[in-house]
């Protein structure tokens, strides 16, 4: 792509009310100046909201599309798409700036996309590929997802685009002064092996009677609270649903552990963050969890499934408050090096300059940017 071709960016995403991690990561890029210091149009195409509040928003978002998208071939579009939701929304957004034949950045949210795939019709698989190989580029948030679309097509161009969060702004807590609870920051499903976590805490209270487990996340709770009291669990497993800032740092400042146990996950939020405030992870290898976390370095690593070395694991980080200190140590560090916004934006910005557009402010220097950090192909 000549370097002369985009003077301008249409970006269709999430709304700002939205949940998720597309819309907090669209919300960071806000709060560090990316939408004042680039020509960029942002386009809300969906929100939480009743179904016809959201058919209407997502007309208007096609409406202002092929008004942008119109008015020049000067435009690329940044198109946010995530398994946890229908797939179509970005589709359309999607088919419109290929139709157009104008550059599409595809930026791919969280896990979800292979079974997605592996359930969808021919016509929708064929679909998911052609997108995927049209795409100017393919943003992903871990080399996990970048191996799932390698299976898909070798002809899309992919880039690694590490996560970026916000610094940690809890109180440091020595870990012997936190609490013996073990938080859980996820959707409430199977799939991110809450059921597991479940049946390892109740021989977590066999040894440490004090525990409890707290679970903070939308889904389907009510199965879960079922085995919790068939568990003989009761009162020590305690669900929250979504908790807002506050509501997250109050958590993250006396957890004693975070437990993600999943079978299938991108590189989660929930999982940065508590990285960020030192809270001991203890986590499965599943997904891009182990491109994070270094097992006995920055938290500690399990099988998925295997709910003897998950209960095993999180009885030692809060029995051992020196191991649990050592962990949140090299937790913090990890954030600090590899996710912090600034890097992020950097490396974002480096694609944007690869389109052709140019700042309308100085974009962020990449000059001391860590290499592993960067936009890598």
């Amino acid at each position: 792509m000549e370097a002369s071709l985009v003077s301008r960016l249409v970006m269709a995403g999430p709304a700002p009310e939205a949940r998720g991690g597309a819309a907090t990561l669209v919300s960071l890029w806000r709060e560090q100046g990316l939408f004042r210091r680039w020509p960029i149009d942002y386009i809300a195409m969906h929100g939480d909201g009743a179904p016809a509040p959201e058919a209407l928003l997502l007309l208007q978002g096609l409406r202002r599309l092929a008004d942008g998208l119109g008015r020049s071939r000067a435009v690329a579009m940044h198109l946010h798409a995530s398994a946890s939701s229908p797939l179509w929304r970005p589709g359309l957004f999607a088919a419109l700036a290929l139709g157009l034949r104008r550059p599409l950045v595809l930026q791919l949210h969280g896990s979800g996309f292979e079974g997605l795939h592996d359930r969808a019709s021919t016509p929708v698989r064929a679909a998911m590929r052609l997108a995927l190989e049209r795409a100017a580029c393919v943003l992903v948030p871990c080399e996990a997802l970048r191996a799932w679309v390698g299976t898909i097509t070798r002809e899309a161009n992919v880039r690694l685009l590490l996560p970026a969060v916000r610094a940690a702004a809890v109180a440091s807590q020595p870990a012997a002064r936190r609490e013996k609870f073990i938080l859980y920051l996820a959707r409430i499903e199977a799939d991110k092996g809450i059921e597991d976590l479940v049946e390892a805490f109740a021989q977590v209270r066999a040894t440490i009677p004090e525990a409890r487990l707290v679970c903070a996340g939308e889904g389907d709770r009510s199965r879960v609270a079922a085995l919790a009291e068939r568990l003989g669990l009761g009162k020590a497993v305690k669900f929250v649903g979504t908790v807002g800032p506050s509501g997250k740092r109050a958590l993250l400042e006396s957890a004693g552990a975070l437990a993600l146990p999943a079978y299938s996950a991108g590189l989660p939020l929930g999982l940065l963050e508590a990285m960020s405030a030192g809270v001991p992870v203890v986590a499965s290898a599943a997904g891009g969890i182990g491109e994070a976390v270094v097992d006995g370095a920055s938290g500690l690593l399990c099988a998925p499934g295997d709910k003897a070395a998950l209960a095993r694991q999180l009885k030692r980080v809060l029995m051992d408050s020196a191991l649990a200190a050592r962990l949140g140590a090299g937790a913090r560090e990890t954030v600090r090096a590899r996710f912090s916004p600034e890097r992020h934006l950097a490396a974002l910005e480096d694609l944007y300059a690869d389109l052709g557009m140019r700042a309308l402010g100085e974009p962020l220097q990449p000059a001391t940017i860590d290499p592993r950090a960067r936009l890598a192909a």
